[in-house]
């Protein structure tokens, strides 16, 4: 389990743009589980939409992705000093909106690594019930100066 000092010294994302909560579950290499507490605080509720809050479904995505990223993290150490970026998103599907005081369960899977791209099947629940996912790849290159 890593919580959210644990996951600033994984992630370079920082406030607003972390997505992540708080790690339940690492197999590393092979899958993830994490959280995230949607609160009416979000930066993006404001504008999407007013009266009606709704989580944008591109930031769930990034949210899945920074969960994909901390398993790669701790499954390879070679990407670790290193900046992730995403190569694809296949397949996204949003089932149900998300809404201030929803919490998101992300569950990855690292289904393989070819030539530095990995690939991972991503889901995000509320209340045990599919929301979001999408097959989603990505790489790593080094820090520009």
């Amino acid at each position: 389990m890593l919580d959210i000092n644990q996951i600033m010294k994984i992630l370079p994302h920082r406030h607003p743009f972390l997505m992540v909560d708080r790690i339940l579950e690492i197999e590393v290499g092979k899958r993830i589980v994490g959280l995230k507490n949607v609160t009416i605080n979000e930066p993006f509720f404001p504008g999407h939409f007013p009266g009606h809050p709704v989580m944008p479904g591109v930031l769930i995505i990034e949210a899945m992705a920074q969960v994909a990223g901390i398993l790669a993290y701790q499954s390879d150490e070679s990407v670790r000093d290193k900046v992730t970026y995403f190569t694809g998103i296949d397949n996204a599907r949003f089932r149900k909106p998300v809404m201030p005081g929803d919490q998101l369960r992300f569950e990855i899977e690292a289904t393989g690594c070819k030539r530095g791209i990995w690939f991972f099947n991503a889901k995000a629940l509320v209340d045990g019930k599919v929301v979001t996912e999408a097959e989603l790849k990505a790489t790593f290159a080094d820090k520009q100066s």
